[in-house]
């Protein structure tokens, strides 16, 4: 029998990034079946978590990228492990050395963008603002009730610059104080951190902190559960506290304190997509169901996998950057249980998932079409 010797490199990354429970692991395989992968191809987390506690992941190979940070397998793992975590620490070695396999080369042009234009999409940092130029929004400025943080898909992206302009009518006509940074505003970071590269993230988290601080900010509005996360759960490494809001729990603040009064119908069959990181990461589930409950005429509607059981995207982990095979994407499933549960609305609260579903309902039958929408673009609709 031949003994393979450990690489102990990867051994002490993986300890030093904090996936020592890897350790833990005894193998049971209930990672694997609970994965989303295992419903589109063959996929192994066990495996990949047993390559890691005897240091033996090969970071060439496009498996240890695989992982969309879902959530799914650490939060039912009987022996504690933190997947996510120890599969960012395997992704540091291929961010270190510049070692993108096969689909997960496109990160090199997120990094470049990420760099020069603290953007993850191409967009030019002067045009950051753009998409409130028409609409009654101010720059942030101290003493202002909060701070709208918008994000790169929400500022760049032509679809997605729709949600950006609900949310402010929405704010607006709440009378709630509030404004943006504009081009001072900086990616959060949070995608490319669960890549590997660390150094990067702590490049546009330090921007960010300054920038708030610099402005007086103490409240922050956000839109995307990926901001909201690294918000609320990483920047306190830096010894910093903002308040954080995502927009569906402000939303319902609002309605109840009647500043925001819903005056119109929306007389459609709704469901609602559980986003990942505001929902399992993150415990969000009712404030966004409450909200679409009050809106008069809808009918809303349970898919067969909600809240805590919620199916990924795909988005996640940086893979909403990666290229993902048509007969691959987590988002078609997704979109067919929409179907089955007779929705004529597929509502969220998250540019990835909107931009996934959007792709995925090109390819529906006529018969079967489901309209992709944010919260806030329905609630700008009723107000």
């Amino acid at each position: 029998m031949e003994t393979v010797t450990p690489f102990k490199e990867i051994i002490d990354v993986i300890k030093d990034k904090g996936g020592d429970s890897l350790k833990y692991c005894y193998q049971c395989g209930l990672c694997d079946s609970v994965c989303p992968w295992n419903r589109v191809r063959q996929f192994s987390m066990r495996k990949v978590v047993r390559q890691g506690v005897f240091g033996l992941t090969e970071i060439e190979q496009e498996e240890i990228w695989r992982c969309s940070t879902c959530g799914t397998c650490p939060s039912r793992c009987p022996r504690g492990v933190n997947q996510i975590e120890a599969g960012v620490a395997l992704r540091t070695m291929g961010a270190e050395y510049d070692v993108y396999p096969g689909h997960v080369s496109t990160i090199r042009n997120v990094v470049a963008s990420l760099t020069s234009e603290g953007n993850s999409i191409g967009g030019e940092r002067a045009k950051r603002g753009d998409w409130a130029k028409e609409l009654q929004v101010k720059p942030y400025a101290e003493g202002m009730e909060a701070l709208y943080f918008t994000g790169c898909y929400l500022s760049y992206d032509p679809r997605m610059r729709r949600v950006a302009q609900a949310t402010a009518t929405i704010l607006n006509k709440a009378g709630v104080k509030f404004g943006i940074l504009g081009d001072k505003e900086s990616c959060c970071g949070e995608s490319i951190r669960k890549t590997g590269n660390e150094e990067l993230f702590k490049k546009l988290a330090k921007e960010n902190i300054r920038n708030f601080i610099d402005h007086g900010v103490k409240k922050v509005i956000v839109s995307s559960p990926h901001c909201y996360h690294t918000f609320k759960n990483e920047y306190p490494e830096f010894m910093v506290n903002f308040e954080v809001v995502f927009i569906s729990q402000l939303i319902e603040q609002l309605i109840n304190e009647g500043r925001l009064e819903i005056k119109g119908e929306f007389a459609k069959k709704v469901t609602y997509h559980d986003p990942c990181y505001l929902g399992r990461h993150n415990g969000v589930y009712d404030e966004p169901r409450n909200v679409l409950k009050k809106v008069p005429g809808l009918e809303f509607t349970e898919m067969a996998e909600n809240r805590e059981q919620s199916l990924c995207c795909g988005g996640g982990g940086g893979r909403i950057w990666m290229e993902t095979p048509k007969e691959e994407r987590f988002a078609d499933l997704r979109l067919r249980q929409a179907v089955q549960a007779g929705a004529e609305v597929l509502a969220t609260s998250c540019p990835y998932c909107i931009t996934n579903f959007t792709d995925s309902s090109l390819d529906l039958a006529d018969h079967e079409k489901v309209e992709v929408k944010d919260l806030t673009e329905i609630i700008a609709e009723v107000i």
